[in-house]
């Protein structure tokens, strides 16, 4: 699989152009078929795409019931924690008219019990969507953030839950915390028709290099079946333009 390659001025720039080209990729799914599934990442440029997103003025030509927004990972932590990803966009995504029951979050420990559990709950919901034979929905865009060691979604580098092969995991023990998380796995990534890697800032250039050049690390293995597209400031894309 072709990667492609974007890069654009500066963060701002790349939360506003990643919010509109997913509004539109939307757009395009939604003549074809009524829902449209795509996942959302968290982290600083994660959550900024996802507001820019909720604030588009192309989201009104969306029939936002058949819209369906899936998180690649959640950290475990109780429902409406500043550490969780969802914490800071529920209220944009609920403003701009999309259903809560069309944002699919993965419960916390004030749910259940433990990882594991959430994993199970949350693979059962995507089940739930998913065409026959298959353990996830036919996801149109699944959007990740790459961390400076290269890890997506909570797949780290070196990790155990690099080798899940269900559509979720439950993931102890991050190197970056919180320690406990619930996470895609890398078959439930590849199943996407397109995979977006959006990555901002000096600290993530090095990764960046390194998961363009080969798939040693979690950012470089991931692939969509028709598009995997790298999103970039000028920053983060410093070192593989050297």
């Amino acid at each position: 699989m072709t990667r492609e390659v974007v890069v654009h001025p500066d963060a701002g720039v790349l939360a506003h152009a990643t919010a509109q080209r997913l509004a539109l990729a939307a757009l395009d799914a939604q003549s074809v078929r009524p829902e449209v599934h795509v996942v959302l990442t968290g982290g600083r440029i994660g959550t900024r795409v996802v507001e820019q997103l909720a604030a588009s003025e192309l989201l009104a030509a969306l029939d936002l019931t058949g819209l369906h927004l899936w998180w690649g990972d959640e950290r475990f932590e109780p429902t409406g924690s500043d550490e969780r990803n969802d914490t800071a966009v529920l209220g944009a995504l609920r403003d701009a008219g999309v259903p809560d029951a069309n944002v699919h979050v993965v419960p916390g420990p004030d749910v259940v019990g433990s990882p594991e559990e959430a994993g199970q709950r949350y693979a059962a919901e995507l089940a739930r969507f998913a065409p026959d034979g298959a353990q996830v929905p036919s996801f149109d865009v699944l959007v990740l953030g790459v961390g400076p060691d290269g890890h997506v979604a909570s797949l780290f580098p070196g990790h155990e839950a690099l080798g899940a092969t269900g559509a979720t995991v439950g993931v102890h023990g991050s190197p970056k915390p919180p320690p406990e998380r619930v996470s895609l796995t890398l078959p439930a990534i590849d199943a996407a028709r397109r995979v977006w890697l959006v990555a901002s800032g000096a600290e993530k250039a090095d990764a960046v290099a390194a998961g363009l050049a080969s798939d040693d690390l979690p950012c470089g293995r991931v692939h969509g079946t028709a598009e995997t597209l790298w999103l970039l400031d000028v920053e983060a894309s410093a070192a593989a333009a050297r």
